[in-house]
């Protein structure tokens, strides 16, 4: 069994692991019983009830968040001419084509998310071993291959997030900081849920929000009552 440092074991005598706390009481758990000197993540586990190898019960989608995650995203946008200077104007953090493909395959990663028009796929193609190993490349799905860059680098600077079903069956996905106000954590937790709910797979039977908790970075998990969503 691991062992929790001083900190941590009075942190977590402050919640009941037994409980299912409604969301409004979660969050203000959570933020009581973040223990680190610094500005912890905050974060939930959704379990839902799908089949992770089942292709058509994949969850995947995105969000963003009323009050952002807190952290400042770095956005690398693969475009050229009129779209490269709308990106940048958009406040796109680098923009480039092949200068900025050819970075990566020397090994430079600065940056949190890509952005890429259509037409640039087939070069960025080439950096799918490099990107994907780090759930780096663009997608489709996730808003972040489309010719509206300036809306993409806006929304993802605004807060917006990805989430995906991992292979245990579970969503993780930050949803603010310690530091934010119970009511901002609480409204982007009730975010996250509803874009859960309306990404449900059609072919999902059974109860879909199985169960969830809400933790900081260094603190204890507080189970989360989902009555309230459902």
């Amino acid at each position: 069994m691991a062992k929790h440092g001083k900190k941590y074991s009075e942190a977590a005598k402050l919640v009941d692991a037994e409980t299912l706390y409604e969301p409004a009481e979660a969050v203000a758990l959570v933020k009581k019983a973040a223990p680190a000197k610094f500005d912890e993540t905050v974060e939930i586990a959704v379990r839902l009830g799908v089949d992770p190898k089942k292709q058509d019960q994949a969850v995947r989608s995105v969000v963003v968040l009323p009050h952002g995650t807190g952290k400042t995203q770095t956005v690398l946008v693969f475009a050229k001419g009129e779209k490269a200077k709308e990106a940048e104007s958009a406040g796109a953090d680098f923009v480039g084509d092949t200068d900025m493909i050819n970075k990566i395959q020397q090994g430079w990663f600065g940056f949190d998310v890509c952005v890429a028009t259509p037409d640039m796929m087939g070069e960025v193609g080439k950096l799918g071993r490099l990107l994907g190993g780090k759930g780096l490349m663009p997608n489709p799905k996730a808003g972040t291959v489309t010719f509206d860059v300036a809306k993409a680098v806006q929304e993802i600077k605004a807060g917006k997030i990805e989430y995906r079903l991992d292979r245990a069956g579970q969503i993780h996905a930050p949803i603010g900081k310690a530091s934010f106000s119970e009511e901002q954590l609480a409204e982007n937790l009730r975010a996250l849920i509803d874009s859960l709910i309306r990404n449900k797979p059609a072919s999902a039977k059974g109860l879909y929000l199985k169960s969830a908790a809400i933790s900081s970075t260094m603190g204890p998990s507080v189970r989360l009552s989902l009555q309230s969503f459902r």
